[in-house]
């Protein structure tokens, strides 16, 4: 996956914003290549944990619709723990077509990883800063 350093830039802002509470959000673009971030709303308001809002997940597809772009990823911070899936992370992955990208906020570091989940069988899947 291609992500733009802006957009890089965007996931952490939007990470360090929302903390000590996870936030959450989609990634678009065309053939690997991400061209937009929506940032979206946790509604479970919780530092471990999040959910979208059905109407809020309608108004981005229709977005990304309009725009021609397909939802490359979900994205999630995690504010106190590392850039990797948790057990609760691979129970709720339930598009192995997706990629689950991590913002990780632990300890000072900024880290971003992503991964592809399937059941239980989680891949790292490489991020290119472009």
């Amino acid at each position: 996956m291609k992500i733009p350093k802006q957009i890089i830039d965007e996931l952490i802002s939007h990470a360090i914003a929302e903390a000590p509470l996870e936030a959450c959000g989609y990634l678009a673009g065309k053939d690997g290549t991400i061209t937009k971030a929506y940032k979206m709303t946790n509604t479970d308001q919780s530092n471990i944990h999040f959910s979208f809002a059905p109407e809020e997940q309608f108004r981005v597809v229709k977005a990304a619709r309009k725009e021609g772009t397909d939802l490359i990823a979900v994205y999630h911070s995690h504010p106190e723990t590392p850039a990797r899936p948790s057990k609760e992370d691979i129970r709720l992955a339930h598009d192995p077509c997706v990629s689950y990208v991590i913002v990780s906020l632990a300890e000072g570091n900024n880290v971003i990883k992503s991964f592809k989940i399937n059941g239980e069988t989680v891949a790292v899947e490489p991020i290119e800063i472009i």
